[in-house]
């Protein structure tokens, strides 16, 4: 799928952002710790990244090792998220979405991403952005995307209907959770175009969303 020539106009009452490669360029630093994490297990670097992005840390490895014990993925997602939080040389803000989310001040919606609390504050201000007062994170979820959990929470707690939610997403995991929720699915980027999205933007200066007068959000894409 590629992006739309015409502008797209969605209708929704909340929207759920996920983070990484949606808001935020972090794909130096996955790169960096991943890369270092398929070398030090045996494995081929390029499709480690095809599987990480998206998904909790624990969850990927137990897609990439599925004999190891759940415990020493947990205890590598830890320590991995940790030296994710300590490094934030290269991470910025995706095209458009200081923009994008100065637009929805005021507005129902959450972010709701795959890292936990520590990582995602630092990520967010790393790249000069406003945290959603709604969030759910990885603490939030006891499955990961692509499980649907974390944006039917979202929803949930914006008081939302799962139908009446727009999700921006880019990896495959993401789009694939929030189709699961029963939501419609903006995809966000080079990643996003394979894996179905409803509609898919280049980046965040292709998307501009506005309230109107019934309460609804129209979202212009494209």
């Amino acid at each position: 799928m590629t992006a739309t020539a015409a502008p797209t106009v969605l209708t929704a009452r909340a929207l759920l952002l996920d983070m990484d490669g949606t808001l935020v360029n972090s794909d130096a630093v996955v790169e960096r710790i991943w890369r270092r994490w398929a070398e030090h297990h045996g494995l081929d670097g390029d499709e480690v990244m095809k599987v990480v992005h998206g998904r909790q840390g624990h969850a990927s490895m137990a897609v990439l090792l599925p004999d190891r014990p759940m415990e020493q993925n947990l205890a590598d997602n830890a320590r991995m998220l940790a030296e994710e939080t300590a490094d934030m040389d290269g991470v910025v803000a995706i095209p458009g979405a200081p923009e994008f989310l100065a637009c929805l001040r005021g507005l129902p919606h959450a972010l709701v991403t795959s890292a936990d609390v520590p990582l995602s504050t630092a990520r967010m201000a790393a790249a000069g952005l406003e945290l959603p007062d709604v969030r759910v994170t990885a603490e939030s979820v006891g499955a990961s995307k692509p499980d649907p959990e974390g944006f039917l929470k979202g929803a949930a707690e914006l008081g939302v209907a799962p139908a009446e939610c727009v999700v921006f997403e880019d990896s495959g995991a993401g789009i694939a959770a929030g189709k699961a929720a029963g939501m419609r699915v903006v995809g966000v980027g080079p990643r996003a175009g394979v894996h179905g999205p409803d509609v898919v933007v280049r980046d965040l200066t292709q998307v501009r969303v506005e309230a109107r007068a019934d309460g609804t959000l129209g979202i212009h894409v494209g």
